[in-house]
């Protein structure tokens, strides 16, 4: 029985245009750019004033319709991944209004009526288990239709905390086929986790008490988080997620990670990826053979911890919410690990593994939350029609893709570029929506950061915006509800 083509056929994304150079940022707040650039990246984009992650998502399906001449009543599914909703009861509706009207204004078809509307949230892993959904959905009740997926979302950060660098906004939308034109995904080789962490990067509701409602009464999304114990969650959560997939393949996991074209994670920051890149290949080297043991001997010895108590901590699951029960969320769990995997990254080995597509343009943009990993998927993946490395086809070559969601669980999952991938490549836009950016200064950046009156509006045409929002006043009751706009 063959394997089931259903993937993801193409990309479209938006980055809002207001541009925070990390080198300016440094000199209004006394930071160091080289360790921030060698870190996090070179600069992050803010969403408008007028902007939410609704307005973004519906900016990229249009722009996916239009990229890829999609016949919107083929669409049966419109999944909407985010963490920076803004209503406890719509989802992705919002967005089929906003993208329906606007097809309408074109003389198009509308978006089937039929269509679901789901919205998943899951910190920055819904976009990843919407993805899982549709292509679910296209295996069962939705033959001879299409998905999409769309991830939108805001990160900011309270200024003066050390995720202020590492905010950013964006969304990106896959179109999701059952013959896909780009990559198939294979889920039956993927692997799954999830455990309850507690305090790692939480947004209660009390945090919006008090707050000032602005003028399109946008609350300031700022999370309640620890970076310490953060980074052990997502380490621990990606090596639990890498033990089931080679659990469930059949070669060698060393041998299975070096067969990757590239490698795509969901990175908050620069360092976060390559740091979830290395452990997962260090597990790989442990869970291997002699030949693998005496490659990771090499790794172990250069960073001059034990290997067999490496391999010990790579491989045993450890129970990380004891260090919030005990009160100690600064203990380091995986304390040789990370000596070996710092070491890693400075060898020629790490330098394969680590993927140069879209690396560069994804410094450019900050952290996107859900639309993070699809978004270097869809830098990556364009770069690869140009890339000197990758000028022969790579039909039949495999990616493996790592998305990873605070509180915690994470996804990876291997999928496999098809013939003539390059068309639907060709289509994915994502340099020009990169290259539609202006930067802004310290004041600008604080009225926005703070829902300032004099915050910038974001006015380019083609993209949605919040028109106003309802006071109450009419002969219903339409208090906060959002009314949008297509700008022309």
């Amino acid at each position: 029985m063959s394997r089931p083509s259903i993937g993801i056929s193409g990309f479209a994304s938006y980055l809002p245009p207001h541009r925070v150079q990390l080198s300016q940022w440094c000199r209004w707040t006394g930071d160091q750019f080289e360790k921030i650039r060698s870190v996090v990246g070179n600069s992050f984009r803010m969403r408008g004033a007028n902007e939410n992650a609704y307005t973004m998502a519906a900016t990229a399906v249009l722009r996916l319709i239009q990229q890829y001449d999609i016949d919107p009543s083929q669409i049966g599914l419109l999944a909407l991944g985010t963490e920076s909703s803004t209503d406890n009861s719509a989802g992705a509706v919002v967005v089929k209004g906003m993208v329906n009207k606007a097809l309408r204004d074109m003389d198009r078809a509308e978006i089937s009526r039929a269509c679901e509307v789901p919205e998943f949230k899951h910190a920055c892993l819904g976009g990843v288990y919407a993805l899982k959904a549709a292509t679910r959905y296209l295996a069962t009740d939705g033959r001879g239709r299409i998905a999409i997926v769309v991830c939108s979302d805001i990160a900011e950060y309270e200024r003066a905390s050390s995720g202020e660098p590492t905010q950013g906004a964006g969304a990106v939308a896959m179109l999701v086929e059952p013959e896909a034109k780009l990559l198939t995904v294979e889920l039956d080789t993927c692997g799954s986790a999830s455990s309850y962490r507690g305090p790692d990067f939480r947004k209660p509701f009390v945090r919006f008490m008090g707050q000032s409602e602005g003028p399109f009464m946008q609350p300031r999304d700022f999370p309640v988080f620890n970076g310490k114990y953060s980074t052990t969650c997502y380490v621990d959560e990606v090596l639990a997620a890498a033990r089931d997939m080679f659990s469930r393949i059949t070669m060698r996991p060393s041998v299975f990670m070096r067969s990757m074209v590239a490698s795509f994670l969901h990175r908050p920051y620069q360092r976060m990826a390559e740091t979830g890149l290395a452990f997962t290949f260090l597990l790989a080297l442990a869970l291997g053979d002699a030949d693998d043991q005496q490659e990771l001997l090499q790794y172990a010895y250069g960073a001059d911890v034990d290997p067999d108590r490496l391999i010990t901590e790579l491989v045993n699951e450890t129970d990380v919410y004891r260090l919030v029960e005990e009160g100690n969320i600064s203990e380091e769990l995986y304390p040789l690990s990370s000596r070996a995997a710092k070491h890693f990254r400075n060898t020629p080995r790490f330098s394969e593994l680590m993927t140069k597509l879209g690396n560069e343009q994804m410094k450019e943009v900050g952290n996107l939350y859900t639309a993070s990993l699809p978004a270097w998927m869809a830098a990556g993946i364009e770069s690869a029609l140009t890339h000197a490395e990758h000028a022969t086809d790579l039909a039949g070559e495999r990616i493996l893709t790592i998305g990873y969601g605070s509180g915690d669980a994470a996804e990876i999952i291997p999928m496999q570029f098809v013939e003539g991938w390059q068309d639907a490549a060709g289509k994915i836009g994502f340099t020009q929506s990169l290259a539609q950016a202006t930067d802004i200064g310290e004041a600008d950046y604080a009225a926005l950061h703070d829902a300032g009156d004099d915050a910038l509006l974001t006015r380019q045409a083609g993209i949605f915006q919040i028109d106003r929002v309802g006071q109450g006043e009419a002969s219903f009751d339409d208090r906060g509800i959002e009314y949008y706009e297509l700008l022309g």
